[in-house]
């Protein structure tokens, strides 16, 4: 029996760069999970400009996220700050008290991971820091697959 493998290699160089959920001063490659298929996971790797806010917000999913380069001032959703590095890491339970954001101190890169390749599960909660209000902004969600899709239940 010939075992035949399955192994995808990804050159990041020949990923199409897009904007990000950060928007201005923010993109993003989708290197596994999007155009290559996986069965539950999502790896995107992100650059960020110098002075870049990732608002606060929170994902009903767990996130990891791995610095390459570059230096973030992370905030939770107590307001708690903690400058990160290259080697550094960020894992964000599911649900708001796994909030976070961060403003980028000069070019950042860094890998995003997501337990799941779907697009309308790792969906992106802003939180209003006054109110603790959560939203998605309409364009948001329609680029996250939002607008109409199968129960998760």
């Amino acid at each position: 029996m010939k075992v035949t493998s399955t192994l995808k290699l990804i050159d990041a160089d020949k990923i199409e760069r897009r904007p990000g959920m950060g928007k201005k001063g923010h993109t993003i490659r989708a290197l596994i999970g999007t155009k290559i298929p996986t069965d539950r996971m999502r790896v995107t790797l992100a650059n960020y400009v110098p002075n870049t806010l990732e608002k606060l917000h929170w994902h009903p999913i767990e996130a990891f996220y791995y610095i390459i380069s570059g230096h973030i001032l992370l905030r939770d959703i107590e307001g708690n700050e903690t400058k990160m590095g290259p080697g550094m890491s960020i894992y964000c339970p599911a649900g708001i008290a796994g909030s976070h954001e961060w403003e980028s101190l000069d070019h950042v890169e860094l890998l995003a991971f997501r337990a799941t390749p779907e697009s309308n599960r790792k969906l992106q909660f802003t939180v209003d820091k006054e109110t603790m209000r959560s939203y998605i902004d309409f364009d948001d969600l329609e680029g996250s697959d939002g607008l109409s899709f199968s129960s998760h239940y």
